[in-house]
């Protein structure tokens, strides 16, 4: 389908692919929950890691924290290659066999990998549970590769009408947030209820684990036998496909702009468990901050989609942004509560920095899912585009080079966070918390606010060049 003019140029092609998108683009609900329950286990497995890992490492194997933050670093950099590897390969295979293998593997394996990551890592010497956590979370890695490119680029190929793209992500962020109600809301106060040892880690990694595998399954085999989009996938080398995508404008600015973006973001994921702990004195009270930021983020999609037509995703991507910055800074300012207000039933009393808690929250979880969302939306617009101009996209490898930007990303928040943490002086134990200095606390708050603000925006700036041609 892809002619090439004398210069060596694409030339532009028929748009003929677009009338094999399914039912003229328009996507069935029941494909919409099927692909959108995979990612309530993909985000468990995004997000638990990423938020205890860190804590599980200091408080119980003894790990220091700036050790913690290269353990999740050195996994993730082999990721930046494993995932266009992956891609690549499911671009290769999927005439013959569909990506179905590389999702039902990847969940299979996942699942098993969560579960030890937190069951087969302790030992006598820090060292060597370090070593452990990092080989094994190398390997659940690789096996989430598995699953999660093949699974972003199933999106790009549901429909070819932009608004239903956005239909398509709006379910997936729903689950998203599913996924983070259960991996963080949920994870964190599971091990404290049961004791906050060994056996609480072991129940909730059995727990969530099973959660994973069942959630990423129905997708993989709830998926096989939709229709989709189909092309000729560009042969040659990992090389000469990644050159494709360097002439793709809108998506190196994208890809940029989530990268500083996911940074600030994966600092405070890392912390989220120590504000709770240290700056607020509360962790109790995270299944219900996470439940109002939950209810808020799934409340508020159709507002988003209304928006997003009616202004355009580009300005709509800023504006929510914009509020997600604006909330965040405010975390700076969190400090145990000192009063009593109001007893609310099945949390708790609370006090005015708890319900200041729960106010952001909501603010959060309104923004929050806007953009994350619509920046997925964006990514199978690039995706589109590529296919527009040229006749043909490898939608595996623009899903796994961007996938392995927000991995890298994820990876590099951990370290900014180990080494701000140690950096403020905190102090890490084996077999339990210990108390830390107010010096150390304002480290973990500049964490969850002020930095991940400060990327926020300079994400902004970046973003202000992305321009994308509709026809």
């Amino acid at each position: 389908m892809t002619d090439l003019s004398p210069s060596g140029t694409l030339s532009r092609p028929s748009t003929a692919y677009a009338q094999t998108g399914p039912d003229g683009g328009k996507v069935g609900t029941s494909v919409l929950l099927r692909y959108g329950t995979g990612q309530l286990g993909a985000q468990v497995f995004r997000d638990t890691p990423a938020v205890l890992l860190p804590l599980f490492m200091t408080t119980m194997l003894g790990v220091e924290a700036w050790l913690a933050g290269l353990v999740v670093l050195i996994p993730k950099l082999w990721l930046i290659a494993c995932d266009p590897l992956v891609g690549a390969w499911s671009d290769r295979v999927r005439k013959l066999y569909g990506r179905t293998p590389f999702l039902v593997g990847g969940a299979i394996l996942t699942s098993l990998g969560f579960v030890a990551l937190f069951t087969l890592t302790e030992s006598a010497s820090p060292m060597v549970s370090a070593a452990l956590t990092c080989l094994l979370f190398f390997l659940a890695s690789t096996a989430f590769s598995m699953f999660s490119v093949p699974y972003l680029a199933i999106a790009a190929t549901l429909s070819p009408d932009p608004h239903e793209r956005t239909r398509i992500m709006i379910f997936r962020m729903i689950f998203s947030t599913f996924g983070v109600l259960v991996g963080v809301g949920v994870a964190q106060p599971m091990i404290y209820w049961l004791g906050g040892g060994e056996h609480g880690w072991t129940v909730m990694a059995l727990t969530l684990g099973a959660v994973c595998l069942v959630t990423m399954l129905v997708t993989a085999i709830g998926l096989a036998r939709v229709p989709m989009i189909e092309d000729d996938s560009v042969q040659g080398s990992l090389l000469s496909q990644l050159k494709v995508i360097g002439t793709n404008k809108p998506y190196l600015i994208l890809v940029l702009t989530c990268l500083i973006q996911n940074i600030g973001q994966a600092s405070g994921y890392t912390v989220i468990g120590f504000v709770f702990l240290y700056a607020l004195q509360a962790v109790w009270i995270i299944p219900a901050f996470i439940l109002v930021m939950s209810i808020a983020g799934i409340a508020a999609q159709p507002l988003w989609f209304t928006l997003s037509r009616r202004w355009g995703k580009e300005k709509t991507y800023v504006f929510a942004s914009a509020m997600w910055t604006a909330v965040t800074v405010s975390w700076y300012w969190m400090a145990p509560a000192t009063d009593e207000i109001m007893t609310l039933p099945g949390v708790g009393v609370l006090g005015t920095q708890h319900l200041l808690v729960l106010v952001r929250g909501a603010l959060i979880g309104i923004s929050n899912a806007a953009f994350i969302m619509l920046a997925l939306s964006m990514l199978t617009d690039t995706i589109d585009f590529q296919r527009r101009r040229a006749g043909t996209a490898n939608e595996g490898v623009f899903a796994g080079l961007f996938s392995a930007i927000e991995k890298l990303s994820f990876a590099l928040g951990p370290v900014i966070a180990g080494l701000v943490m140690s950096a403020f002086g905190f102090v890490s134990s084996k077999g339990g918390a210990v108390e830390q200095t107010p010096h150390a606390i304002t480290g973990i708050l500049l964490l969850y606010s002020l930095i991940p603000a400060a990327l926020q925006v300079v994400s902004l700036i970046v973003f202000s060049r992305y321009r994308i041609a509709k026809d």
